[in-house]
Order: structure tokens, then sequence, then C-alpha cells
């Protein structure tokens, strides 16, 4: 366990799809307002038939619970989702870190009206690569690919070392 208390570990479908369908919802209900809520229940399903099973995720943890989770395919991020309550804590950072460390380098894809999603991003050393002016569906919601290959600063928080032994 790191000093948050955040832990990170693979995915569990059996333990962990009904949960990370929770969080993916209610955060996007959040993020991706915009979409509306009658899109985002035909979209919940596919997380947990198609997206969720095919991707390689990471769920991060806080006291055993799962709190969010990154979702890789290959070093394309199919999805990074925190739960509401517990945004702003860094546990999105941490994801990242963890992902990079596992890739090299990360892609994606952010729709542009998600503002505190493009800030983050940008924070984190993420840069912009294209934009395109219609979603997967074809929906006119402008999307941003971003990669990040090197941070702007640590992602993880350094450790200090007292003296030698």
């Amino acid at each position: 366990m790191d000093r948050h208390g955040v832990q990170i570990r693979p995915f569990d479908a059996a333990e962990d799809l009904a949960k990370l369908s929770a969080i993916w919802f209610a955060a996007s209900l959040k993020a991706h307002s915009f979409i509306g809520e009658a899109r985002l229940i035909e979209q919940r399903r596919l997380i947990e038939e198609e997206y969720l099973p095919k991707a390689v995720t990471f769920v991060a943890c806080l006291d055993g619970q799962p709190v969010g989770f990154i979702s890789l395919l290959g070093s394309f991020v199919g999805g990074i989702f925190v739960a509401p309550d517990r945004q702003g804590a860094g546990i999105g950072r941490k994801l990242i870190a963890h992902a990079l460390d596992q890739t090299g380098e990360l892609t994606l894809e952010v729709y542009i009206a998600n503002t505190q999603a493009m800030a983050f991003y940008r924070k984190l050393g993420f840069r912009e690569l294209s934009r395109r002016d219609i979603d997967d569906s074809g929906l006119p919601f402008p999307n941003a690919t971003l990669r990040l290959d090197q941070p702007i600063f640590a992602l993880t928080p350094r450790l200090t070392v007292r003296g030698t032994e």
C-alpha cells in the first residue's frame, strides 16, 4: 500500500464488472452530461459486454474497494474513470502513472466539452495531436487525440531518502 492508501491491481471480471460499470456511469453522467443520460445508459451495456472484457484494465482501490480504473488497448487509453466523490485526490494521476509504466507512452481521445478532463491531461503533460468534429457514433461531439510520452513532472510522489546506512 502506498502512503495515500490507494492500491492498483488487475481487473477481476467476477469481482469488478458491476462496480466498475457503476463508477463509469456515475463519472460519465458528471463528465459527459452533454451526451444525455439515455445514450449513456446504452453505452453502459457496451462497457460491460465489450470494452471492459477486451481491454487490459487496472483497478484503483481504497480500503479494498474500487474507486477508479483505467482500461488499455495497447498504449491507447480506452477509458479512465474515477468515482465522482473520489475525484481530485490523485487517483487518476496514479492510474495514468501506472499505465505509463506499463506501456512507455499513452494516447487517448477525449471529448473537448469535458473541460475538466482536458485540463487534467494537459497538466500531466499530454499534448494534442489532432481533433475531429464527430465522435465514434457519428454524433457532433468534438474529440481531441492526446499523447503522453514524457510527463511534464513526476506522476507519482517522490520518495525522500534520509541519510545512508
